[in-house]
């Protein structure tokens, strides 16, 4: 047994060294001493665990979290503030539409808070968007509707520093007159006044007209210069009705009328009834113009439109109410921009309307390009009389009827206008004359005159503006120098 344990022992002892041996041929280094001790280096295969850029990992992971806990730190805090800011923008938008319904008096300094409070909340926008790299729908949603309400805003006050505030301090001067008289014991004196007259022709001819009234600009906004406002200027006709016909952007059509049921829906743009001129074809694609109308000679009489059809030498007369169209000829017109104003293409034939009816006012070849007048019978669009005058209509910026004269202005400068010309049909003389006034904008697109009130009603470069007219007592001798006595035309 002893000797089987010692004869294991030299097997194991020999094969030992010849692994150790084997080992070291392998590493390429290593050595036995004099007593059988190995000394080798061993070079084991990459495969331990790397923890040195566990530890990069680790480290940078650290870091990632503290940067994104400051940012929902940053989040929660503008949350916070957005939502006090989102509460003061509801209780702003309340303000504005409560001051767009009049329920709301305006003064300058309320102007100037909301118009604060809006560039604070445009600012933190402004810093929210700068914080994300990305887009935020909410973000950007928020950044639009404070755009949209600094416009209407901006709008506002425009109109109540045209308007309203002046009304203010012209009563506020009245109310310091009154005081200081009680306090004189005395009675103002007021200049007086000529009897308006409204809806007779007990006066003479025009002497004054007052600072342009600026309602709205057209619901179409300002790309669209041209076209025609008022309200019906049938005698005695329903005034709480509001009309506006813009223009296409090409100057020309009329394509598109808006009817408000009163001055304040007009002023905010509400309840208008929409009537669409064009139709579409038979074959579903293509649109038919025949019942639109060309140039910024409409106007709202009887509760009809009487415009110039267009492309044609007809007068089309619109119920808009019950959406029906008629026509008729106008014998002898030019039209096509033949003989439009200075101001404004395509508007050959002007309607018209005063005390007396139905006007239309337009030029022929036969009379060399100068304003013809005619009146005509507002059922049947035939024409009853017609007046040749020698005022070239291309000299003439617009022209509207009063009382069976015609007035007819010019430009004599981007802010002024003046009444220079009439024509008085029942006399049958032209003359001279000079009524100056104020315009917002160079071009005067449309002029039109309304009996209910003595009010010029001008589309001015988008913008929708009415005068006050004065008159001469009739006992006053006219100013006017006459030139001429022209004879009218009959028409049987």
């Amino acid at each position: 047994m002893y000797t089987f344990f010692i004869l294991l022992l030299s097997i194991w002892q020999t094969q030992a060294v010849t692994l150790t041996q084997s080992l070291i041929s392998e590493s390429g280094s290593g050595f036995l001493d004099e007593n059988g001790v190995c000394y080798c280096t061993i070079n084991l295969p990459d495969t331990t665990f790397p923890v040195d850029r566990f530890e990069k990992l680790e480290i940078a992971n650290r870091n990632l979290t503290i940067t994104v806990q400051k940012e929902i730190t940053k989040i929660y805090i503008y949350q916070s503030t957005l939502t006090v800011y989102i509460e003061q923008m509801k209780n702003l938008t309340k303000r504005v539409e409560i001051m767009e319904n009049g329920g709301l008096s305006y003064t300058e300094l309320e102007f100037e808070l909301i118009k604060l409070e809006i560039k604070e909340m445009e600012t933190l926008i402004l810093q929210l968007k700068a914080s994300f790299n990305g887009s935020s729908v909410i973000i950007e949603t928020l950044y639009q509707e404070i755009r949209n309400i600094t416009i209407m805003v901006n709008q506002l006050e425009i109109y109540d520093k045209n308007n309203v505030l002046v009304i203010r301090r012209e009563i506020e001067a009245l109310k310091k007159r009154l005081e200081e008289c009680e306090k004189n014991n005395t009675k103002p004196s007021y200049p007086s006044l000529p009897s308006p007259d409204i809806g007779t022709c007990e006066h003479g001819q025009i002497n004054n007209i007052s600072k342009p009234f600026v309602v709205q600009v057209n619901w179409m906004l300002g790309n669209y210069l041209y076209g025609g406002w008022g309200r019906d200027s049938l005698l005695g006709a329903d005034q709480n009705v509001q009309w506006v016909a813009p223009l296409r952007t090409d100057a020309r059509m009329m394509e598109t009328l808006h009817v408000y049921p009163s001055y304040n829906d007009l002023t905010i743009y509400s309840g208008a009834t929409e009537r669409v001129l064009s139709r579409r074809a038979s074959n579903g694609y293509d649109y038919i113009y025949t019942d639109c109308g060309q140039g910024g000679g409409m106007i709202l009489y009887n509760n009809m439109l009487y415009y110039n059809c267009y492309n044609t030498l007809n007068i089309c007369k619109y119920d808009w109410n019950k959406n029906v169209y008629s026509r008729a000829a106008l014998p002898g017109a030019t039209y096509t921009n033949r003989f439009s104003y200075s101001h404004t293409a395509f508007q050959d034939i002007d309607l018209s309307a005063d005390e007396e009816g139905l006007w239309v006012i337009y030029a022929t070849e036969q009379n060399a390009g100068n304003i013809v007048i005619s009146k005509l019978n507002d059922t049947s669009l035939a024409v009853l009389q017609t007046w040749n005058t020698t005022q070239f209509k291309h000299g003439v910026s617009n022209a509207f009827m009063v009382c069976g004269v015609l007035y007819a202005t010019r430009a004599i400068s981007t802010k002024q206008e003046e009444i220079f010309y009439m024509y008085d049909t029942k006399t049958n003389e032209e003359g001279r004359l000079s009524v100056v006034f104020d315009k917002m904008k160079e071009k005067v697109q449309s002029l039109s005159y309304n009996p209910n009130d003595h009010r010029l009603y001008m589309y001015n470069d988008a913008y929708l503006i009415h005068y006050d007219l004065s008159f001469t007592s009739l006992s006053k001798p006219k100013s006017n120098i006459i030139h001429s006595k022209i004879n009218p035309i009959q028409i049987k």
